[in-house]
């Protein structure tokens, strides 16, 4: 690989590392390339990245994103994204399949986290479940004042009857 080359990774993933709010390093050690592949297609359908990089190279495009606190050792695959639930989510649904897949560390919002915390993200209700208990609860009164009229209006059949 040459400097240029790089030099442009190290750009392109500083770059995607500050616009990210959440980037989880996974050891992948032991995993065929379908099963990356795997992962990939999760990543995707979850608006996430993954991609393996080169310890030196990742170290200097994290510490350029303005992330640092964790020293990369051994093998290294980064899954990143702008939803840091969906991303921990992608992480931890991928690591319940695969034995070798092991998550080692995070930047959770520029915050250094073990894999405790980006577990806990996981655990999380997604932006699509907290819309959904919002207008759920936005819904209540008005179904409690329909069923309340309904029930008004039968009484009074029955008194008519």
């Amino acid at each position: 690989m040459t400097k240029s080359q790089k030099a442009e990774i190290i750009d392109f993933l500083s770059e995607e590392f500050k616009a990210a709010n959440c980037v989880v390093m996974c050891d992948y050690k032991g995993l065929s390339v379908a099963e990356l592949e795997g992962l990939r297609k999760i990543a995707r359908g979850k608006e996430a990245k993954v991609r393996v990089v080169k310890n030196t190279l990742a170290t200097i495009a994290l510490k350029n994103a303005g992330l640092e606190g964790i020293e990369l050792k051994d093998t290294n695959i980064f899954v990143w994204g702008e939803d840091s639930i969906a991303t921990s989510k992608t992480v931890s649904e991928f690591a319940k399949g695969a034995d070798k897949f092991v998550i080692k560390s995070a930047y959770i919002e520029n915050e250094a986290a073990d894999a405790a915390k980006v577990e806990a993200f996981a655990k999380l209700p997604g932006r699509e479940e907290l819309l959904g208990m919002l207008a759920s609860v936005w819904m209540g009164p008005v179904r409690n004042f329909t069923i309340g009229l309904n029930a008004l209006k039968e009484k009074k059949e029955a008194e008519a009857s």
